[in-house]
């Protein structure tokens, strides 16, 4: 077993979507970023590329890269699980955090769920997403960012 750690921020902006998770939020600002800009799939893409020692999502998907301009996140997520399943392991259950002033997730939580399961190829019960303000503090409270921590468990193939 492996655990791997992940986290992510970006700075929101006025005219972009609001992708979180995979989903699209009903939001006027989204997140700034040469992708999507989706924190929430960026942490959980380091997070299953820390578990395995690969390194992180720029050694693989760099901002600097054109092929990557406005890609959607979850190709990040895809890429990373097939990677880690190249060195003998696969997902076992996922925890993340988002930090955001507003809007409320509420509304989205399960579809987030659900999209982030499907990703990892894991039933939704094995994944679980936690939403938080910031309390008015830091770019978060100002409603300037969100911010997402992801952890996950990985287990080696054939145990």
């Amino acid at each position: 077993m492996r655990v791997g750690h992940g986290w992510d921020i970006h700075r929101l902006a006025s005219g972009r979507q609001f992708k979180l998770g995979g989903v699209l939020i009903d939001w006027d600002k989204g997140p700034l970023g040469h992708s999507d800009g989706d924190a929430l799939l960026h942490a959980l893409c380091d997070a299953l590329l820390g578990a395995c020692a690969l390194g992180d999502i720029g050694l693989h998907f760099s901002d600097s890269d054109p092929k990557w301009k406005d890609c959607d996140s979850g190709r990040f997520v895809t890429a990373a699980v097939e990677m880690a399943s190249g060195r003998g392991f696969r997902p076992v259950n996922a925890d993340v955090t988002i930090i955001l002033e507003a809007p409320k997730l509420a509304p989205y939580r399960e579809a987030i769920t659900e999209n982030i399961a499907s990703l990892l190829g894991l039933p939704k019960e094995r994944v679980n997403v936690k939403a938080k303000t910031a309390e008015g503090f830091g770019p978060e409270g100002a409603g300037d960012a969100v911010s997402c921590h992801a952890v996950v468990l990985m287990e080696e193939q054939g145990r």
